[in-house]
């Protein structure tokens, strides 16, 4: 007997160390190649990016995971106790393997099989957290056993609730919902905090397999799951049986979440997006959780929208109809694809329209609900053919001229006609979406903040920024930086300049340059500020190669306008290709007194943890930091913007460019009724068109041509295309501020002149405007007019004229 004692005793301890070699030799085995657990100790999951307008709205948010990370400090108990309940009720007591968990899993499991039934498991949050960070989800036993080692592994190096709060944040819990916080948003629109027992329970019941849990698609399943985590609840004394009864007889109503509002911006957030990528790269662009606050002021983009929208719309209207959106075959199947068809990209408020019947004075029009309207012969005087060059045929007279049976077109409701007078119901005009392109752009002149921008007609119909991508001729546009380059070389706005033919032979085998003035009419000796106010190219060619052009360039690299110029005559007139930004930009430094400012779409970012890591504005303040008032007196922020220009010379420009709008140019513009200062600015066969300008704190560029350069009609200019745009957006932006003049400088005399001479006013003239002289150089009499020099012969010969 006590043989067989020895003999039983020496084969268990022989099973019990074959057993620990065992496993020791597994965890040797499967221990050896696995991933570095450690690296979680300082794992972030992916978190959103947000972007922010300057009123604080949404803009932007950028993700590969819509994740929003709570601390597990700050996850409420219940539903951190409910998920436990559901998953691993014995979670803060385990190695990280439940041994009693496995035990009964694989009790249960035998008598599953002899049912049939579906296996269970007994994974503990630590196995998942190992698995969903360092594991593939590959079903095999070595996978299992690497998750087991992990686990244990893990339970050493971290406490429980570091592991309880990277599961919790990165569990997939269905309907896009990277962890709990998103899914409270996603099913139920509510914040952790706001969730109830059977909200919480029904989310912890999710992470076995949330599409088989679908509340839409498996509505039983779902409810009956959720029932189940309530039991467990009850069960680990989690809540009370009455709390369990009124939560199993709640019904499980999803809510869908409330839709984001978003601030309308697409071309500013794709720059803000390009400029984070640039920064930071992608993927912490798109995983870093960055909160970025933006310049963009959302009341002035949404003006800038829609003028320039309406400011395109306005100039195709002006050069014709160049057809419907597609004609239908007349047949039994045009309502059917009618009813199905999709508007235009970028079409906003108009709708589609089947052109049903038309006569000599109606077109009768079928929309896709199926209502009907009428077209009238005067909604429809505007729609003369278009024809090549942006010219127009013949006048419509019927209805019949433009629209036909089976033409599908844009139309809008009309609810009066051009007098004022009402119509009836069913009233609609025809609408065309424009093919001219173009872009606005607001900055702050003091501080660089881009305050609206809108870079195209529709970023649905073309992503193309056109106020930071389109590289265009500013014409003259460009000129105030030219007689800027004469203040500062001691030339006053009242000297005189001849305005004369003038012809530069440009060398063997090719032709002579002969620029003209638009009128292609010459006026003599004129002053400065006449040749900027009325943009007489003849003048400023002449003044600029008295001062020459190496002088220029130079200063249109100092503004930013060009990298570097071609010291060529022709570039004084705006050849040299540049930005609707960067122009914006110069002229801002005109207004702000000759200091530099660098455009930014960001005003501040910070990173996941609330830490800034980028201020446009680098100034530093102590005492802006004060908590409280107590009488302090007004904190004195440095001023550390370089001077680029001289801020006497500087007012001067702007004195001149007030005169473009008040007697120039630039005259529609006069009925914002505000303090305002600009340059039109046009090229050749009228291809670019530009208006830039500016109030004393709010800089505003406007530019308008195609995409493919071509001429937009030959009396069409900056001032009738780009002018209006600018007009009707500063009209909306200055409604509701302060008429302000512009800021006179220091050392700045204001002396009453001649408008058209120059010479001090004597009484009874008159024409008489204040103009800035600097000290000492108040004209005293006739000056000397610039001739400059006209090389080659046949100078009375103007051809066909240059920039304008």
């Amino acid at each position: 007997m006590l043989r067989a004692l020895l003999t039983l005793f020496g084969a268990l301890m022989l099973f019990a160390f074959l057993g620990v070699g065992g496993v020791l030799y597994v965890f040797y085995q499967f221990g050896r190649d696995l991933p570095d657990y450690h690296q979680l100790a300082d794992y972030e999951p992916p978190v959103m990016t947000r972007v922010h307008a300057g009123d604080g709205r949404l803009l932007a948010e950028y993700a590969i995971e819509k994740r929003v990370f709570v601390p597990i400090g700050a996850m409420p108990k219940m539903v951190v106790r409910a998920f436990l309940s559901a998953e691993d009720k014995n979670f803060y007591n385990h190695p990280g393997i439940d041994f009693m968990g496995v035990a009964r899993a694989a009790i249960t499991n035998v008598r599953n099989l002899s049912t049939n039934r579906r296996l269970v498991g007994a994974s503990t949050v630590t196995q998942q957290v190992a698995k969903n960070f360092l594991l593939t989800n590959e079903v095999s036993w070595e996978r299992k056993v690497k998750e087991a080692i992990l686990a244990f592994r893990m339970e050493r190096a971290f406490d429980k609730d570091r592991i309880l709060e990277l599961y919790l944040n990165e569990i997939y819990l269905g309907f896009g919902s990277y962890g709990v916080a998103a899914a409270a948003l996603n099913y139920f629109n509510k914040s952790l905090i706001e969730l109830s027992i059977a909200e919480a329970a029904f989310l912890a019941a999710l992470p076995k397999a949330p599409n088989n849990y679908n509340p839409y698609r498996h509505p039983k399943a779902a409810h009956a799951r959720r029932d189940w985590v309530i039991g467990r609840m009850l069960d680990d004394g989690v809540i009370t049986s009455d709390e369990a009864d009124r939560a199993r007889s709640r019904l499980l109503a999803v809510r869908q979440r409330s839709a984001t509002e978003f601030v309308k911006a697409p071309y500013f957030a794709e720059e803000v997006r390009r400029e984070l990528a640039g920064r930071y790269g992608e993927d912490k662009l798109y995983k870093g959780g960055l909160s970025v606050r933006t310049t963009l002021d959302p009341k002035l983009q949404v003006a800038a929208q829609n003028v320039l929208r309406r400011g395109l719309e306005n100039y195709d209207r002006r050069h014709g109809w160049r057809g419907p959106i597609v004609r239908l075959p007349i047949d039994s199947n045009w309502r059917e694809q009618f009813s199905v068809m999709k508007p235009p990209a970028g079409m906003q408020g108009w709708k589609l329209a089947y052109i049903n019947a038309a006569d000599d004075k109606t077109a009768q029009v079928m929309l896709q609900d199926g209502s009907r309207g009428l077209i009238p012969l005067a909604e429809l005087k505007w729609a003369r053919p278009w024809q090549k060059e942006q010219k127009r045929g013949p006048a419509v007279r019927r209805a019949t001229d433009v629209l036909a049976v089976g033409d599908v077109v844009a139309v809008e409701t009309v609810t009066a006609d051009k007098d004022g007078k009402p119509l009836p119901e069913g009233i609609y005009g025809l609408r065309q979406m424009p093919d001219l392109e173009g872009s606005l752009v607001a900055i702050d002149p003091h501080t660089g903040r881009v305050l609206a921008m809108a870079g195209g007609y529709s970023y649905e119909m073309s992503e193309f920024n056109r106020v930071t991508q389109a590289m265009r001729q500013p014409g003259s546009a460009f000129k105030p930086f030219v007689y800027l380059t004469a203040m500062n070389s001691g030339y006053t706005p009242s000297t005189l300049i001849l305005d004369a033919p003038f012809v530069i032979d440009q060398g063997p085998g090719l032709p002579k340059w002969r620029p003209a003035n638009y009128t292609k009419k010459f006026y003599g000796p004129s002053t400065m500020r006449l040749g900027i106010e009325k943009s007489r190219n003849l003048m400023t060619v002449r003044f600029a190669q008295t001062i020459g052009m190496e002088k220029i360039a130079e200063y249109a690299q100092r503004f930013g306008i060009v990298g570097k110029m071609q010291q060529q005559l022709s570039m004084s007139l705006g050849a040299a290709e540049t930005t609707l930004l960067r122009l914006t930009t110069a002229y801002a430094m005109l207004v702000n007194g000759g200091k530099r400012i660098i455009p930014t779409v960001i005003d501040r970012i910070q990173d996941r943890h609330g830490l800034t890591i980028f201020r446009h504005d680098t100034r530093s303040c102590d005492q802006c930091r004060a908590t409280f008032w107590t009488n302090q007196p007004v904190p004195a922020v440095p001023d550390i913007r370089e001077r680029v220009a001289d801020a006497a010379s500087a007012y001067q420009v702007v004195s001149m460019l007030k005169g473009v709008i008040d007697r120039g140019t630039g005259r529609r513009i006069k009925d914002v009724g505000k303090p305002l200062a600009g340059k039109t600015g046009t090229t050749n066969k009228s291809i670019d068109t530009w208006f830039i300008g500016f109030s004393p704190d709010l800089a505003v560029g406007v530019f308008a041509g195609f995409d493919k350069p071509r001429t937009l009609g030959r009396r069409e200019q900056g001032a009738s295309v780009a002018g209006p745009i600018f007009r009707d957006f500063m009209k909306e932006a200055l409604a509701d501020k302060a008429s302000i003049p512009f800021r006179i400088p220091p050392g700045i005399r204001m002396v009453r002149v001649n408008s058209r001479t120059g010479r001090l006013a004597r009484p009874g003239e008159r024409n008489i405007i204040f103009e800035a002289f600097k000290p000492g150089t108040i004209p005293s009499g006739r000056g000397e007019v610039l001739q400059g020099q006209s090389a080659g012969a046949d100078v009375e010969d103007t051809g066909t004229g240059g920039l304008y």
